[in-house]
């Protein structure tokens, strides 16, 4: 009998185990569809901010070799 009860409650053992276990891997599970979801997000953002900087105008100031020296050289 003690060697049923042991193993019995080594089973109990193991499903309690188990169960734990299925419940961390859901949350993993659920904290990287949340990354993810942030990363996607981000992605999108910086895509936004490179087309931005693409479609910007060069400034209206010369650049030192455009720039005509002042009248005293």
């Amino acid at each position: 009998m003690q060697n049923s009860a042991n193993l019995e409650q080594q089973i109990a053992e193991l499903e309690m185990k188990i169960t734990f276990q299925e419940g961390i891997i859901e949350e993993l599970n659920q904290a990287l569809i949340e990354q993810q979801f942030v990363i996607d997000k981000m992605q999108l953002q910086m895509r936004h901010v490179a087309n931005k900087l693409k479609d910007l105008q060069p400034a209206n100031i010369a650049t030192q070799a455009e720039e005509t020296p002042p009248p005293h050289y």
